[in-house]
């Protein structure tokens, strides 16, 4: 497992944290460890999936994110 920590942006309540944190939790490869307006930490198998296609998953549900 690798770390990964998330800088997002566009998440101002916590209906956008649980929006993130439901859209990471649902993409396969991902330990979700925290996630808080402005920034998610997590692990993820890097066999499975990588921090591109994670971060392309947080844009896709509508919050920019960089790592």
């Amino acid at each position: 497992m690798e770390r990964l920590n998330l800088k997002i942006d566009g998440m101002s309540c916590g209906h956008c944290v649980a929006a993130v944190r439901s859209t990471l939790e649902k993409t396969d490869g991902v330990s979700v460890d925290n996630v808080e307006i402005g920034s998610a930490a997590l692990s993820y198998d890097p066999s499975v999936t990588t921090a591109d296609r994670i971060r392309e998953a947080v844009e896709d549900a509508g919050y920019p994110a960089s790592v």
